[in-house]
């Protein structure tokens, strides 16, 4: 037996795993060697158009557009740096951070002060965005696919905005980063609830790695070259110890397009065969804080799971399901997968975090999934249709034995950090 280490939670998890299991893992990168330097360069060297400080005057506002706690950005460093290009042009009391929240959850006083750093929070109004508080936003066109957008007023009034987030391949959007902190990140529900419908969602091409012809990738780039604004778009690629590996910057489309292609050599893995078991995490905190983000972790291992395949997930998920959010409610709602699925495409269910459960939904009926969780019991993952492993050594031996001979194991420590495929699928 081979030892592995998963990401879950803060510490880790450690499980025994068949010596011949494929242990797939993000390609080692080291840090940047001055990181302050290297995100300094982006803003002053972009991929395209001209540098942060030559598209800003005297007296303009500002909105800077941030990813929300479920992220991994640098936010404490990115931010930092674009404060420290502004400085000189724009007064600090001009400057408001956007909490990209999407419909997830806002951020609390601890939360930010963790992720921006205190400088950051004591000198920077810091708003979290809401979609659902309807008074908030302006309406700006019909975008993409007959997509209606509203954006976040702060957004939309300001002279100048900034994205900045970090790039790795998504789960139905093809890749994070980029146009998507404009559209879901700052959109009022009703934009989203039709940008990540059930037909969108159930696209085929609406999958990891998948930009160009992606029906949810599309929409969200025509919203934001229409609609979004964007005077500076700024991301980052991050290596298996979240630190930065190097930084984008310029125009959105073109920088995002150029991010893409590195962020794809280090997170994507292709494989020759799809596998019998494959074992997935959550990618450890602060992904794996719920079953809601942890439904990445299985949709990655599903990739490359056979049809009837078990997939076992390792997630902390110290907030739960969570309980805020529409998300348990729809998941619970039905008597299996099956059963879910036939209510979303029938758009009997049509709120917040359909696309979460419709993706779920689908793998589920597709494949046996355990869970492995410290805060979820038993009995609430079966009302999710799922089941729980105390032992995820012995869950395994136990299905690789009844595969039988030859029997196929495949293991992501890091979860959706490295996206695997089958060879001439992506």
């Amino acid at each position: 037996m081979q030892q592995v280490t998963l990401a879950y939670g803060r510490d880790g998890l450690t499980v025994d795993l068949p010596d011949d299991a494929a242990v797939i893992t993000p390609v080692p990168h080291a840090a940047a060697a001055d990181v302050p330097a290297e995100l300094l360069r982006a803003l002053r060297e972009p991929v395209s158009g001209p540098p942060l400080r030559e598209r800003v005057q005297r007296g303009q506002t500002v909105a800077i557009s941030a990813c929300d706690i479920t992220r991994a950005q640098p936010r404490d460093l990115m931010i930092p740096a674009v404060l420290e290009e502004l400085d000189g042009i724009i007064d600090l009391d001009d400057i408001v951070v956007l909490v990209a929240t999407g419909t997830h959850r806002p951020n609390t006083e601890a939360e930010l002060r963790a992720m921006f750093g205190d400088a950051v929070v004591d000198s920077v109004r810091i708003v979290n965005h809401d979609a659902r508080a309807s008074d908030t936003h302006r309406f700006v066109g019909t975008y993409g696919d007959g997509v209606p957008v509203w954006l976040n007023e702060q957004w939309v009034d300001a002279d100048v905005r900034l994205t900045t987030g970090f790039v790795e391949p998504h789960f139905f959007a093809g890749f994070s980063g980029g146009p998507k902190m404009v559209a879901p990140g700052l959109a009022a529900l009703d934009t989203v609830l039709v940008l990540h419908d059930a037909k969108r969602i159930g696209d085929p091409r609406a999958t990891w790695g998948v930009t160009q012809g992606n029906p949810v990738h599309d929409d969200v780039r025509a919203i934001t070259a229409g609609a979004g604004g964007v005077t500076y778009a700024f991301d980052v690629i991050l290596n298996m110890e979240q630190q930065v590996i190097s930084a984008f910057g310029g125009d959105i489309l073109e920088m995002h397009a150029t991010a893409i292609e590195q962020a794809r050599e280090v997170a994507m893995a292709a494989v020759d065969a799809p596998f019998d078991v494959v074992v997935t995490t959550g990618s450890g905190y602060p992904l794996d804080q719920n079953l809601y983000q942890s439904v990445k972790g299985m949709s990655a291992a599903a990739q490359v799971t056979r049809p009837d395949g078990l997939i076992v997930c390792a997630a902390e998920c110290v907030d739960g399901f969570p309980d805020h959010g529409s998300y348990r409610e729809v998941l619970t709602s039905a008597a299996s997968p099956e059963a879910l699925l036939e209510l979303i495409g029938a758009r009997e269910v049509t709120v917040a975090d359909q696309w979460q459960v419709q993706i779920q939904a689908r793998i589920q009926a597709a494949h046996r999934v355990v869970m492995h969780t410290s805060y979820l019991s038993d009995d609430q993952l079966a009302e999710a249709h799922l089941s729980q492993t105390d032992d995820i050594a012995a869950t395994v031996a136990e299905a690789v034995e009844k595969a039988g001979p030859g029997a196929r194991v495949c293991v992501l420590p890091e979860g959706p950090q490295t996206i695997p495929y089958v060879r001439g699928t992506v």
